[in-house]
């Protein structure tokens, strides 16, 4: 079963450690979907130890268990991804600047302690990171899996909706998590993880005012910069796992027609870019942090119930009506159940929503 919400646990057991980037390689992936080629984030390291240096692509090759010309070929591959390598094959490579891409080699040690260490996959190009993460799961992915995208082809949102996904410009993540929960209760792990991007997101940019839109979008200025995506495997009393999938807009400078008016970007709001490894570091911290929470203390539902009614504007006194509700729903929201879902005063009465897009009045 797959439904569109999430949940809890009363512990975290995580299963042995695995090397971030080691995936199976189904015949039945396209090439463009394989796991990033471990060889280039050792190049990146090796490239990063040695910042004032020219290093040759003998040492390179050496270093890496390549030759000389797989490393010209990763090097242009780099280079396509907008990453400054100084140099040729003749005279070695030096970095010019520090590669904003979502490798484990980089992102890997600003995670250590969490339940995402040592579990980052990263794809140059894929279609959905919820599909992969969901499928991975169904295999038995350990807890804290983490699937990261430079690009989605076809990345999802709520219902039929897509999530734009330009090319390393912001963070495409899917986390996957085993809480020992009811279906019924699920709904709060998507509360605590926008309350997890809101933290991070607060952290690395404090100029910006960040508003949570019940239940999973993020906003700044009235405008989306973040949506969640949680998916979940359950049987009738208990969840096998869920997939949290997380679409975060960081140096976009525009966006399709379509959605210009309803879009934002952390670049757009503050004039200047940011780096997507602090952003996408400070999100699992934090995300981590709200999870943890969750599933080792008692009661630990009621607090991120509080806390995302106190940091929404939407969550109480906001007129609003309910998209595709039918019969139309209208009213003026009054908070969060027990459960966490929306509250709104109608004219014939308080009404629990239990799905559908919220808009303002």
């Amino acid at each position: 079963m797959i439904f569109p919400f999430l949940p809890h646990n009363h512990r975290i057991k995580k299963t042995g450690k695995t090397r971030s980037t080691r995936l199976s390689r189904t015949k039945s992936a396209a090439p463009h979907e394989q796991p990033t080629d471990v060889r280039l984030g050792r190049l990146v390291r090796l490239l990063m130890e040695h910042a004032t240096v020219v290093v040759s692509g003998t040492k390179i090759a050496q270093e890496i268990s390549s030759n000389r010309t797989e490393v010209w070929r990763l090097i242009q591959q780099l280079r396509g991804l907008g990453v400054d390598v100084a140099g040729h094959p003749a005279t070695g490579y030096q970095l010019k600047s520090v590669p904003d891409l979502l490798l484990p080699e980089i992102l890997g040690p600003l995670v250590r302690g969490t339940i995402f260490d040592n579990q980052l996959h990263h794809f140059y190009k894929i279609g959905s990171t919820n599909t992969a993460a969901m499928a991975a799961a169904a295999e038995g992915a350990p807890e804290g899996s983490v699937f990261l995208a430079e690009e989605q082809t076809a990345g999802r949102g709520r219902g039929s909706n897509s999530w734009e996904s330009e090319r390393s410009a912001g963070v495409y993540c899917s986390v996957v998590l085993r809480p020992a929960l009811p279906p019924s209760d699920v709904l709060v792990i998507t509360l605590a993880a926008g309350l997890a991007v809101r933290a991070a997101l607060v952290q690395v940019e404090p100029r910006v005012t960040v508003d949570l839109k019940w239940p999973n979008d993020v906003l700044i200025k009235g405008k989306k910069v973040c949506g969640i995506l949680a998916e979940m495997h359950a049987e009738v009393m208990r969840v096998r796992h869920i997939v949290v999938g997380i679409g975060l807009n960081v140096n976009q400078k525009s966006f399709p027609k379509e959605i210009e008016n309803e879009a934002t970007s952390l670049r757009m709001e503050t004039g200047s870019e940011c780096s997507r490894v602090e952003v996408a570091a400070a999100l699992l911290k934090s995300l981590d942090g709200e999870y943890r929470a969750l599933v080792e203390q008692p009661d630990a539902q009621k607090p991120i119930l509080r806390r995302f009614a106190e940091q929404s504007s939407w969550a109480r006194g906001k007129k609003v009506y309910i998209e595709d509700s039918a019969p139309r729903i209208e009213g003026t929201t009054e908070g969060l159940d027990a459960q966490g879902f929306l509250q709104v005063r109608t004219a014939q009465g308080l009404q629990r929503i239990l799905s559908g897009t919220v808009r303002a009045k």
